[in-house]
Parts: C-alpha cells; sequence; structure tokens
C-alpha cells in the first residue's frame, strides 16, 4: 500500500491509502522523484467540478522520476528499469491523427486520460502510466526541472512555439507566477526584448531575474502608455498572457500586426472586430504542449543552461500535503513540489 494526495473537492487534502500499481501489458511503474504543484490544482482543490476529476484520485500533473517496474511488451528500447524519465501526463487512442502527431490530449476519439483527473497522478511515490508516454529526462535535468517542464513550464514553451520566431521581438508576458516566469525566462533566451507585467512588486523582481528587460505593475501605471514608452511604438509586437484575468489589457498594448497567445485559465478575450479589424491581429490559444515539444523544451533548456529549479521556492514532502496546498492556495508566492 502508498499513500497519495486527494482531493475532496472543498478546499482540503486527504491522504487516502492506495494499493501499490502494478505495470500490465505496455505499462510501466514510475517511482516518483518530485512531483510538481500547478496552478490548475487549486480548480481542483477549490472544488471547481467543472473540470473534472474525483475525490479518489491521487492528484499531480506534474510528475518525473525513475521507471520501476515494466510490464510485459514493453521493449527496452522504450523502457528499462533505472531509466530517468519525464512522463507526458496525457494520453488517448494513439491511432487517430492527434495522437500520432504527439497530441493524445486533443484526440480525435475522445479517448483521452489526464493524470489527476482521469486517472492517478504522481503525488504518490509511485504511479503507473502507459510506456508510450515516458520522455528521457536530459541528464543535465533534475527531477524537479523534469516535473516543471511536464506542465507549467511546457506550458509556457507551449505558448512561445504557437507564437512563432520571438527573436527580436518585443513580447509582454502577463503574470509572473511560475508560468510567466518560465514564459519570461525561455523567451529572453529565444532572443526576445521580454517586458514583464504583474500586480506583484516580488514577483516582478524574480522576473528581473529570469531575464526580463522591463518590469511593470500595472496596479501602479497607466499601463497602455507605460507600454508604449518602453516599446517605443504604438504597441507591442506579441503578448503572452498566463494570468487568465488579463486579457482587456493584453489586447489594450498589441499593436497592428501583432500576435497575442493567451494561455492562463479561465481568461475571458472580448474585442468588437468593427473597433479592431484594422489591427491586422493574429490571436490564439494554446494548450500545454506536444510530447515532440516536451522534449524539444527540455533540451533548450540544457543547451541554454537555465535555472528552472529556481522557479521553485518551497518543497514538501507527500506527509506536509495539508500545509503545502494552505500555502499554494494564497497565490503570493513561487512553485512548490513535492520531492521523495
Amino acid at each position: 500500500m502508498m499513500q497519495g494526495i486527494t482531493f475532496p473537492g472543498d478546499g482540503s487534502v486527504v491522504l487516502k491509502e492506495f494499493p501499490a500499481p502494478q505495470p500490465g501489458p505496455g505499462e510501466v511503474v514510475v517511482r516518483m522523484r518530485a512531483s510538481g504543484m500547478c496552478g490548475s490544482d487549486l480548480h481542483f482543490y477549490r472544488g471547481a467540478v467543472s473540470f473534472g476529476g474525483s475525490a479518489d484520485t491521487i492528484q499531480g500533473h506534474e510528475p518525473c522520476g525513475d521507471v520501476h517496474a515494466v510490464g510485459e511488451g514493453v521493449s527496452p528500447d522504450t523502457a528499462s528499469v533505472g531509466d530517468r524519465v519525464m512522463i507526458h501526463h496525457y494520453w488517448g487512442c494513439d491511432v487517430c491523427e492527434q495522437c500520432r502527431s504527439g497530441w493524445p490530449q486533443m484526440c480525435d476519439r475522445g479517448n483521452a486520460q489526464t493524470m489527476s483527473i482521469t486517472t492517478h497522478g504522481g503525488h504518490a511515490p509511485y504511479a503507473v502510466v502507459p510506456a508510450r508516454t515516458l520522455l528521457p529526462l536530459p541528464d543535465g535535468l533534475s527531477y524537479k526541472a523534469g516535473a516543471a517542464i511536464g506542465c507549467g513550464t511546457g506550458t509556457a514553451w507551449g505558448g512561445l512555439m504557437r507564437l512563432g520566431d520571438v527573436g527580436g521581438k518585443t513580447l509582454v508576458v502577463f503574470g509572473q507566477g511560475p508560468v510567466g516566469l518560465s514564459g519570461t525566462m525561455l523567451a529572453s533566451a529565444l532572443g526576445a526584448r521580454v517586458i514583464a507585467v504583474d500586480v506583484n512588486d516580488s514577483r516582478l523582481e524574480r522576473a528581473r531575474k529570469f531575464g526580463a528587460s522591463a518590469v511593470v505593475n500595472s496596479a501602479d501605471v497607466d499601463l497602455s502608455a507605460t507600454i508604449a514608452d518602453l516599446a517605443g511604438r504604438k504597441g507591442v509586437e506579441m503578448i503572452l498572457e498566463t494570468s487568465g484575468v488579463a486579457g482587456a489589457d493584453a489586447l489594450s498594448v498589441l499593436g497592428k500586426w501583432g500576435r497575442a497567445c493567451f494561455i492562463g485559465l479561465p481568461g475571458e478575450v472580448h474585442f468588437r472586430t468593427e473597433e479592431q479589424y484594422k489591427n491586422q491581429w493574429t490571436i490564439m490559444t494554446s494548450w500545454t504542449m506536444s510530447t515532440i515539444q516536451q522534449r524539444r523544451c527540455a533540451e533548450f533548456i540544457v543547451e541554454q543552461g537555465l535555472p528552472i529549479d529556481d522557479l521553485y521556492t518551497h518543497s514538501w514532502s507527500l506527509d506536509q500535503a495539508v500545509e503545502a496546498y494552505q500555502w499554494f492556495d494564497k497565490q503570493s508566492d513561487g512553485k512548490g513540489v513535492f520531492e521523495f
């Protein structure tokens, strides 16, 4: 038996007993080394039932660890005991166009499974997953880094890939929580001039350390005027909105031919076509990343020597789960991780 973190949906945490998983055909058991806390956990923690999930489902969708056991039919080229691995925390039918192109979360047959929602996640000592979900964790990365790349940091990377070539562009990143800070760090390494926006000065100070060329506290200034002064032009070229609450602010600073990607949840974006069509905007959303881009994100971080571990401000053990989520629910600091 083992313990795993579950959410009743009332703003509390319960550690429940579960049988230690055994791998079936095509499956592996991963021994968790790090399981990240993601902002979307709070939808389940607070009881946002529209996101699904169950009070009997182990939480955690940023898992990273070692292969512990291998099921029948899994070749050594796919997984061997002791392999350091990340997990793409979705899987689907493995046959449709979306699954075969590395996007199982968009399975055309509606068979997508998601760790922490439809199946057990990584906030436990062990998890069983299909072997095809595994991605190698580069030697230059810690387990904590692999966990971050599995969702939060990978989500920022996915949004930047949707925006296209950010090199040499001025990019405003709205929100400097873990996803936004990841966006700031990655975009800066990709050659963008990043303006970081938040309402929390301590987060903005961290954004400077992660490569922001300028920071703006949108609660203290006229945002449009300040961004215009910093950008040296009327409107910026690119926007990455990660907070889920700054849709109107984002569009207010986007210039002609601008490109905006919205990844923050819940997120509302409104505009009147008659007032904006002459701007020739490209507006898009992004949902985490493909298996291919998860691996590429990890490789890029190693190539650039980026300090992904510095995203974390708190590490917890499993028996500190109640305290950990009480802290995380305040959303006043950085990123947390359970280490095993």
